[in-house]
C-alpha cells in the first residue's frame, strides 16, 4: 500500500477475514504518510512515527502483527528501479501467495481511490510480483548480499480498480473494519461522516457484486499471476 490506512479503508474486513480463517497477513507500507494529517498544531515532523503508530494499531484490530515500512515520501512515489526491488524484497522475504496490491489504473468512477501515490503503488507492485521477484536475476543485490532467492506469487487482488470481478462479504467484519480505520485518528477529522461514507461504498459494491440486500462487501480485481 502506499499510505497507512489505505488497507484499511480497501480492505480491511477481507482481511478480518483472512485472519479469522488463520491465514498469515503480512504490511507493506511504502510511504510513512507524512503529507497528511489536519491539525495544523502537530509538527509535521511528529506525523511520520504518528501515523506508523496508527497503522501499527489498526493492523493490531485485524489480526496483523508484521508491518514493514519502506520509507519513501508521501505524495512523492514514481515508479523507480529502487522501489520495484524493495517490494521484491519484501516479496522474498515474506513469500507470498496472494498479494493484495493498488490499482495502477484510473478509476473515474471513484477518483479518490486513483491518488497518485496509489497508481505508482499499484504499478511498482504488479512489476515486483511479475516479473521481479521470480526472476532469479532481477535485483542480484538481493541474493547476493542478502540472500533472498526468487519468489512468484500466486494472485493479485487489486483493490480500487475500475474492473473488480469477485467481491468479498465482510457484512459480519464491518465494525472491526471501522475500529482499523478509527486507528488513524490523525487523519479523521468527522468520524461519523467517515462511517456513513465506508457504509455507502460497501453497500454499493454489494450490489454491483449481486450480493443480497444489507450485505456490505469489498470488491476486487483477481488476477492469476502463477
Amino acid at each position: 500500500m502506499a499510505h497507512p490506512d489505505d488497507i484499511d479503508f480497501g480492505a480491511g474486513g477481507t482481511v478480518r477475514a483472512m485472519t479469522n480463517a488463520g491465514i498469515d497477513v503480512s504490511y507493506a507500507i511504502i510511504t510513512n504518510g507524512d503529507a497528511g494529517g489536519f491539525d495544523p498544531d502537530v509538527p509535521r515532523q511528529r506525523i511520520p512515527g504518528i501515523r506508523q503508530a496508527e497503522q501499527r494499531a489498526a493492523g493490531a484490530v485485524l489480526g496483523v502483527d508484521d508491518i514493514r515500512f519502506l520509507g519513501y515520501r508521501d505524495g512523492e512515489l514514481q515508479v523507480t528501479h529502487d522501489l520495484r526491488r524493495d517490494i521484491s524484497r519484501a516479496i522474498r522475504q515474506v513469500r507470498p501467495d496472494r498479494m493484495i496490491i493498488q490499482s495502477p489504473e484510473r478509476n473515474w468512477e471513484r477518483i479518490a481511490a486513483s491518488h497518485p501515490d496509489h497508481l505508482a503503488a499499484g504499478e511498482a507492485a504488479i512489476q515486483a510480483v511479475y516479473p521481479d521477484a521470480r526472476n532469479p536475476f532481477a535485483h542480484p543485490s538481493l541474493l547476493q548480499d542478502e540472500g533472498l532467492e526468487d519468489w512468484t506469487v500466486r494472485e493479485v487482488w487489486v483493490m480500487g480498480g475500475p474492473h473488480p470481478n469477485h467481491w468479498v462479504d465482510v457484512t459480519e467484519h464491518f465494525e472491526d473494519k471501522l475500529a482499523a480505520i478509527g486507528s488513524h485518528a490523525s487523519q479523521l477529522p468527522d468520524r461519523a461522516m467517515i462511517e456513513d461514507r465506508v457504509r455507502m461504498w460497501l453497500t454499493a459494491q454489494a450490489q454491483s457484486g449481486g450480493l443480497p440486500q444489507g450485505r456490505l462487501a469489498e470488491a476486487f480485481m483477481v488476477v492469476n499471476t502463477a
